[in-house]
């Protein structure tokens, strides 16, 4: 086993890895900006490192500069995370070349699967259903067009690279094309470096269901169920849930099989993602693959008792996967809130300031994964994440009933955040019964 790893993050995914890698027994080195000086992670790590100013181009992004940590401090892996470079395949080649181990897939695989346009072509070699939309990236308005005539409006402008709802786009008509065209564009260079977008048909009323799979470097591939990650706004995720409610058994079956095919088809190896679209009339549609750990990896973990985070260093160490798929057992229902320093009655402005009060809550089948502290200043420069509420139980009624409990008992004063609207989406009796989409919340706030 290592003995000890680079975690090449911050916040509360920073302070999680950390912790597994002490049940471990591997020594871990913290990297941090100016801005994260008093960060709580920096308290549980064994040494760390300043990289840089608060702005993350100068920091987090800073490839030069989170090598030379790892040089410095002589580690024999780097745990990316999510976000920042967890799927920057270009950071994985340097780690590679530098003899440090990538906690992910190998940079080759990254670079199939982090291009969009080339993932949706693997999975059409494979017979895995697609939605309609570009073969390859948009070349200019004229090709656009083109590709919306042959399609047919509503269509979806997304960035090649990257995630998180940047560089995203719906358009209804030629204008509207026209003019999102360009802002997708912007945005995906400012967010990526990298400004290709492509386009495809927009599925509404659609859910999105993503399958967590493992894969280790003999070949092994093994999936762990599904998530559904429907409660979402502009395109990113709010709420997050397993099992998907009225999800037939034969359509969730179908897509954990397309996910395994997808994963084996590029020899995918350690944790990754695969998401799909599932329409009105039950049809999925893969759209993506996301070669790293998921913000929402919590729930999954809590059905099937499996640390994903121990799984990705045993993987990345060379270990065979002991996980066989007839073993696997999804046990209860859970439910994950994103807690974010966000005003969602302000177009769900971000917050920046001083916590001057936290208080998480607790009881059987309560999780929180988080960071933050009374006295702890937010900063202005990142995503806008506190933290995440996670529960367990044995049913989707009593998942619910816990979740409302937890929600009233969480405290956090000083900035805005969402549990209000976390409260208002798991009290509504449309999400009770499972009868979402993913504009769901958008008509909730309409409503209101």
């Amino acid at each position: 086993m290592f003995s000890r790893i680079l975690v090449a993050n911050r916040g509360e995914i920073a302070l999680r890895i950390i912790r597994t890698c002490k049940e471990l027994g591997i020594e871990t080195v913290a990297v941090y900006s100016k801005a994260d000086k008093d960060a709580l992670y920096l308290q549980y790590a064994d040494a760390h490192v300043c990289i840089g100013p608060g702005e993350s181009d100068g920091s987090y992004l800073n490839i030069p500069s989170i090598i030379s940590a790892a040089e410095i401090t002589d580690i024999e892996a780097v745990h990316p995370g999510y976000g920042f470079l967890a799927e920057n395949s270009h950071f994985a080649e340097v780690c590679e070349s530098s003899n440090i181990v990538f906690i992910g897939p190998s940079s080759e695989v990254m670079t199939k699967m982090g291009d969009k346009t080339q993932a949706r072509n693997i999975a059409v070699e494979n017979k895995i259903p697609v939605i309609p939309g570009s073969d390859s990236a948009i070349e200019n308005q004229q090709h656009a067009l083109k590709v919306a005539h042959e399609i047919g409006y509503p269509v979806l402008i997304k960035a090649s690279f990257g995630g998180g709802g940047r560089g995203m786009r719906v358009a209804h008509n030629d204008m509207s094309l026209v003019n999102s065209l360009a802002i997708a564009q912007r945005e995906a260079k400012v967010a990526f470096k990298d400004s290709s977008i492509y386009m495809e048909k927009y599925i509404e009323p659609s859910r999105h269901i993503e399958v967590q799979i493992v894969a280790d470097k003999y070949g092994n591939v093994i999936h762990l169920g599904e998530r559904d990650c429907t409660i979402q706004r502009r395109h990113q995720k709010l709420l997050e849930q397993t099992p998907a409610p009225n999800l037939k058994d034969q359509l969730r079956e179908d897509i954990c099989k397309a996910a395994i095919k997808l994963a084996k088809a590029v020899n995918y190896t350690n944790v990754g993602t695969v998401e799909f679209l599932v329409d009105g009339e039950g049809k999925y549609y893969f759209i993506e693959m996301n070669t790293r750990l998921q913000v929402e990896h919590p729930v999954t973990e809590m059905v099937t008792g499996i640390d994903l985070v121990k799984e990705q260093i045993r993987i990345a160490h060379g270990e065979r996967l002991n996980l066989r798929q007839k073993k696997i057992k999804s046990e209860g229902v859970s439910i994950e809130c994103r807690i974010n320093a966000e005003d969602p009655d302000n177009g769900f402005r971000p917050y920046a300031g001083k916590i001057t009060m936290c208080s998480a809550p607790g009881g059987k089948g309560v999780r929180v994964d988080s960071h933050v502290y009374a006295g702890y200043e937010v900063p202005p420069y990142y995503d806008s994440l506190l933290g995440k509420l996670i529960v367990h139980k044995k049913n989707r009624e009593e998942a619910i009933a816990c979740m409302k409990r937890a929600l009233s008992e969480y405290r956090i004063e000083g900035v805005k955040t969402t549990i209000p609207l976390h409260l208002n989406i798991i009290s509504d009796p449309r999400f009770v019964t499972g009868d979402i989409d993913t504009h769901f919340v958008e008509n909730l706030m309409d409503e209101k």
